[in-house]
């Protein structure tokens, strides 16, 4: 794929973040309110309107606030997007359906719950064989590093753009994660694009035989994602950012103004 075809498929979800509307805890208010909706509602609230909560100002601070994690979310969707198609594009699959990855668990009332993680390398699938033999290689030197036995089917991939959060549950879903993987013969690495990471949670999911790829100047491929996809995918999505990052930024300050608007 070109540059373009990447970049497109990195900003879509991004782009769509403008969209967001607060919904004011209305929760069946699925498309969110306009400026005027909120105008009607806050205008119609007596006490809101006593004090002086049905101004502009309240409708952008709610935009920003909840547009923000719109952001940060949709930049992760991106982020998924364009690391899977990477993989596709880097082992030549003949079919692109091996990058996705899902199993089934039981929930506690008794119904199948199907989970998904971002990307995979299936390595009966991957048909160049110079870049198959590099992943091999990058599987067995890990396995080694962690005295891990080598899995025999790949890599599966959890995607996010940061970790900054120190949420238990997710961290443990995460570990749930991976020892699925394990279990069914692939090596649990999480990719995130940022070196927003704290070190606690990378010594536990490292601890709990799964390595954590984060966006850092490492020339390590067991510890930075750039390094990882130059030397081991054969594509440098450092510089990849590096050559388009004029036009991202354009977008995203675009995006983020909107978000700090009223209107």
């Amino acid at each position: 794929m070109t540059d373009q075809n990447y970049l497109d498929l990195f900003l879509a979800p991004i782009l769509g973040s403008k969209k967001y509307r607060p919904k004011f805890g209305h929760s069946g208010k699925k498309a969110g309110f306009s400026l005027v909706e909120f105008r009607e509602l806050y205008g119609a609230d007596n006490f809101y309107s006593w004090i002086g909560l049905d101004t502009d100002l309240m409708y952008a601070a709610h935009r920003a606030a909840g547009g923000m994690t719109s952001l940060y979310r949709q930049i992760g969707v991106g982020c998924e997007n364009l690391f899977r198609q990477i993989i596709i594009d880097s082992v030549a699959y003949a079919d692109p359906t091996l990058a996705a990855w899902s199993y089934e668990t039981i929930t506690q009332s008794g119904r199948t719950k199907t989970l998904r993680l971002d990307a995979r390398i299936e390595l009966s699938g991957v048909q160049n064989q110079q870049i198959g033999a590099k992943v091999s290689n990058w599987i067995a030197d890990y396995c080694r590093q962690i005295d891990a036995r080598t899995p025999e089917n790949g890599i599966v991939f959890e995607v996010r753009q940061g970790y900054k959060s120190k949420d238990s549950k997710r961290q443990n879903a995460d570990i749930d994660n991976a020892a699925v993987a394990w279990s069914k013969g692939y090596l649990p690495v999480f990719a995130i694009f940022s070196s927003q990471i704290d070190t606690d949670i990378v010594l536990r999911y490292r601890n709990n035989r799964s390595d954590i790829l984060v966006g850092s100047d490492s020339y390590d491929p067991a510890v930075s994602l750039y390094a990882f996809t130059k030397q081991v995918l054969g594509y440098d999505l450092s510089e990849f950012f590096k050559r388009n990052s004029s036009a991202i930024k354009k977008q995203i300050n675009d995006v983020i103004q909107t978000l700090l608007s009223a209107e």
